[in-house]
């Protein structure tokens, strides 16, 4: 054991024993340790560590390759129980209990706390003891001024004069904003040497190494696991080889190809940084093998959890079941509590020092390669009035700090050199969407039975034949390059009113405003893309329903002008107010306007039939949901900091629409030319009243109607949708 190794034993040994004692102290409220009202959660708190401490030992000492499945699942449920939905009313991780139980001064400031101790999960189970030792010394120090302050009470204060029985709040907010300060570059920098470069992560291990036919591996993660990674990984173990090569290789083939259609040299890459979830480590394996033949090596990291790695209600990494997602969301703005202009700078140079690190490796780095799942039950937030909340100078801070870093990231990984691939599968947990109807329909009686169609069907849907695709397209993007505008207007109660202005063509023979977009970085195939001309861009876009980064939205409305949102709005709450808040946070991400970076026509009906089939419509993600309808993306363009490069649809035309009025503005101003986000929304074709590209002079092509393709040479489109319509989508 080496020097550092020794002083981390010693330090982890000291603070479990001082964590031991207060468990003792405020055992059953405490007496003469810390204030009453506040020994509960000291006890809550010490307990959860001492039972890491037990899974710990149980781990070292070999226990995970002789437990039983049962006794797997009973340890890993003990360490999530707490935050567990039919839990949460009285955990200390909801900041409304925390505030209700410990008053609104430090509610929220102990339940930020208590999260970070539960954050120690993963690292007990990498067995990363500098991360364990540094959360240990801040809950420790954390009791320490309580002890101190009760006291100095109990003593008659100083001089005499009474003195109150906890610390100022002033004071735990400067231990936990220093916790986070003194630590962020340690974090920064291991979360770019996961990201970029080659190592035995415990993950790749579990890919590369474990026995998949036994599904006690997936508690080897230390990730929550749910009915839904048990089952899938049982679904995938029982299919035939072919079949995971397919998936894997649609996968790993459409990260290739995103590369060799943008002409970007593949060859000059080492790392491909996968993302996925649980149960899926069949179908990795697979790619893995995939990459190596590209001459890639696969590098991935875990969706944070600790407030040092910036975790979000929209993960990215690799994953387990979701423990609760109003968890997750009552806690998203939890930097409230140390995000300042200091802490901003004191970041951004501490990632820059860490770029510089690895900077060889970060020009190596091939980009994300994402695989997504979807299914999930659905989930309506509430808004807690103790959760921390940023100031609206702390969210102009958080803007400008996301372009700052961005911009960062990009110097060392410049976007005309990377790629990505994104693709998509449902979870076991959709079978709850196939009701009794939808069984009789199918002419199946098992929910499961069900699942298992439906998975193959979106391996169908992931394969589709794009060159009939390619073709169809085509015929659309030529009628669009002679338009001025499209008109598109909502019916069966939607109530988009839209006019998009388009690119004007200086030389229609060899340049097209629209991408004709088949499978490769976003699998499936299906849709049209072009970013609009802002201004002559106005109207209202309207969806009844739609499921965005997994947050659901009722009655989204967006209202533009000159291609910026100008009104937003949504019902999913009985307060105005609080809608408009939910739009900005998470639709507009904080800004106080965006533009409409995309407007796109998805063709792809089989992927909607499917949908409608099953009746999981609300259930599908952006991914798939946006090639089936036309749809409009807020933020920047999808050639967003690649302006420059030039790109060609498969006739030969160059796509010269590449940026907008705001994009424009990169070189002059490129804090304003950029959002760093971007969301689809679409609408479904049943709401779809007509899309018509509209010339100078007026004269009108239609492209849906009612819902249908009505361009001649589009017309195979309307197959699938008439095969429902004969048989009521069987």
């Amino acid at each position: 054991m080496d020097t550092k190794q020794e002083i981390l034993s010693e330090r982890y040994a000291l603070a479990m024993e001082r964590i031991h004692e207060i468990a003792q102290e405020t055992k059953d409220g405490g007496e003469g340790s810390v204030s009453r009202q506040f020994a509960p959660y000291f006890a809550a708190a010490a307990d959860f560590l001492i039972l890491l401490e037990d899974e710990g030992t149980f781990l070292s000492s070999g226990g995970q390759r002789t437990a039983s499945l049962k006794e797997l699942q009973a340890r890993n449920r003990a360490l999530y129980e707490d935050v567990l939905p039919q839990h949460y009313g009285r955990s200390y991780g909801n900041p409304d209990y925390a505030a209700e139980q410990l008053g609104e001064e430090f509610g929220a400031m102990l339940s930020f706390l208590y999260r970070e101790m539960r954050s120690l999960i993963p690292f007990v189970y990498e067995g990363q003891t500098e991360e364990i030792v540094i959360r240990l010394e801040l809950f420790v120090e954390v009791y320490a001024s309580f002890t101190y302050a009760f006291g100095e009470a109990r003593e008659g204060g100083r001089g005499g004069l009474p003195v109150s029985d906890v610390p100022k709040a002033e004071e735990i907010s400067r231990i936990l904003y220093w916790f986070v300060s003194d630590y962020t570059e340690t974090a920064v920098e291991s979360h770019l040497r996961e990201m970029l470069v080659p190592q035995e992560h415990l993950a790749l291990r579990i890919i590369r190494y474990a026995d998949l036919t036994d599904e006690r591996y997936l508690f080897a993660y230390g990730e929550y696991v749910s009915d839904n990674e048990l089952e899938t990984a049982r679904f995938l173990a029982k299919l035939p080889q072919e079949k995971i090569d397919l998936m894997a290789d649609t996968y790993t083939e459409g990260y290739r190809i995103g590369f060799e259609v943008t002409g970007k040299d593949l060859s000059r890459k080492r790392t491909a940084e996968v993302r996925y979830r649980l149960g899926f480590e069949r179908l990795m394996r697979r790619a893995e093998e995939n990459f190596e033949r590209m001459g890639l090596e696969m590098v991935c990291y875990r969706a944070a959890t600790s407030i040092l790695y910036n975790p979000s209600i929209f993960k990215t990494g690799y994953c387990g079941g979701d423990v609760n997602r109003q968890y997750d969301f009552d806690h998203k703005d939890d930097r409230a509590l140390f995000f300042d202009k200091t802490y901003m700078k004191h970041k951004l140079e501490v990632t820059r020092t860490a770029f510089e690190k690895y900077k060889t490796q970060a020009r190596r780095y091939a980009g994300p390669a994402v695989m997504e799942t979807f299914g999930e039950r659905g989930f309506e937030p509430e808004n807690k009035k103790s959760a921390l909340r940023m100031s609206e100078e702390q969210n102009a801070l958080w803007l400008e700090f996301r372009s700052l870093s961005g911009e960062l990231q990009r110097q060392y990984i410049p976007e005309e050199e990377r790629s990505f691939t994104i693709i998509a599968f449902p979870v076991p947990e959709i079978r709850e969407a196939f009701d009794e109807e939808c069984l009789k329909r199918l002419g199946m009686k098992d929910p499961m039975e069900c699942y298992h169609a439906f998975f193959e069907e979106v391996i169908r849907i992931n394969t589709l034949d794009y060159q009939m695709y390619r073709r169809i397209q085509q015929t659309m993007i030529d009628a669009l390059d002679t338009a001025d505008h499209c008109e598109i207007k909502g019916m069966n109660g939607n109530r988009t009113d839209l006019k998009v202005n388009l690119w004007k063509l200086s030389d229609p023979e060899r340049e097209t405003i629209f991408e004709n977009c088949v499978a490769d970085v976003n699998i499936p195939v299906g849709e049209v893309f072009t970013s609009p001309v802002l201004k002559g861009t106005d109207g209202v876009l309207h969806v009844s329903r739609v499921y965005l980064n997994g947050l659901e939205y009722r009655d989204l409305e967006l209202e533009f002008e000159d291609g910026k949102i100008k009104r937003y709005d949504c019902s999913n709450f009985a307060d105005s107010e609080e809608n408009r808040k939910f739009v900005r946070e998470n639709v507009l991400f904080r800004h106080k306007t965006l533009p409409m970076g995309e407007f796109a026509i998805g063709t792809n009906t089989t992927a909607y039939v499917a949908a409608k089939k099953y009746g999981v419509q609300d259930k599908l993600p952006i991914l798939i949901a946006e090639k089936t309808g036309p749809h409009f993306a807020v933020g920047d363009t999808c050639y967003s900091h690649a302006e420059e490069i030039r790109v060609f649809n498969p006739d030969g035309k160059e796509i010269v629409a590449r940026e907008n009025e705001v994009a424009r503005l990169r070189d002059k101003a490129p804090d304003k030319a950029y959002f760093n986000c971007h969301t689809d929304i679409t609408i479904p074709y049943d709401e779809l009243g007509e899309l018509a590209a509209v010339r100078k002079d007026g004269s009108r092509t239609a492209i849906i109607r009612e819902g249908r393709f009505v361009l001649p040479g589009t017309e195979e489109l309307n197959r699938a949708l008439e095969e429902m319509d004969r048989t009521g989508g069987n």
